[in-house]
């Protein structure tokens, strides 16, 4: 049986619906503590603030990102296992929280300056284990060229909470296909 989300979490959870949908200053405390049953003070006894809710949403969602990428990475046996490994990580994040893909694309500048800083530190090493997977893989990209691969593959995977024209398995299939053969080197023949 799944452990029942703490408090804290739920809020956490709600909070990232509410800020994805109507976004960050479209949402009062109010509004969060009603998704949860709550009155919007009463969320004050879980953060300090909105802003500090958001921080650490943010944060975590950094945090889990890079943990579970190394994670996978470390666990593989070959280069190319690792990236269809890093591949279906991302997709399976961006299919089961499209929420907090949404709340990370829109709102890092809401985010106070520790928090900024803490969050672009931790997407900057997330994007290194993909770029070093990336060049270990395909030996003929630079890093430049691994870097701007892995943020063109972000960008096509996290587009998916704007889609829902296919079923969660169908979209994480073609997601995939999709992330490995764009870096994949095209041969170009004449």
């Amino acid at each position: 049986m799944a452990e029942k989300p703490s408090r804290r979490d739920q809020i956490l959870t709600a909070a990232a619906e509410l800020f994805a949908r109507h976004g960050f200053h479209g949402v009062g405390i109010d509004d969060i503590g009603a998704a949860v049953g709550i009155s919007g003070p009463a969320l004050y006894r879980h953060f300090r603030s909105k802003d500090a809710m958001l921080g650490e949403m943010l944060t975590s969602i950094s945090e889990r990102l890079l943990d579970g990428g190394q994670a996978r990475v470390d666990a593989a046996s070959s280069a190319s296992e690792a990236l269809r490994e890093l591949v279906g990580w991302h997709v399976d994040f961006a299919l089961d929280d499209p929420a907090l893909i949404t709340v990370q694309m829109r709102n890092l500048a809401n985010l106070t300056d520790p928090d900024r800083r803490r969050v672009r530190a931790l997407q900057r090493r997330y994007v290194e284990v993909w770029v070093e997977t990336i060049r270990r893989t395909v030996p003929d990209f630079d890093e430049p060229t691994a870097r701007a691969a892995a943020h063109a593959v972000f960008g096509l995977i996290n587009s998916t909470p704007h889609s829902a024209h296919l079923d969660r398995d169908q979209m994480a299939a073609l997601l995939s296909r999709m992330a490995l053969a764009s870096l994949t080197p095209v041969v170009v023949t004449s």
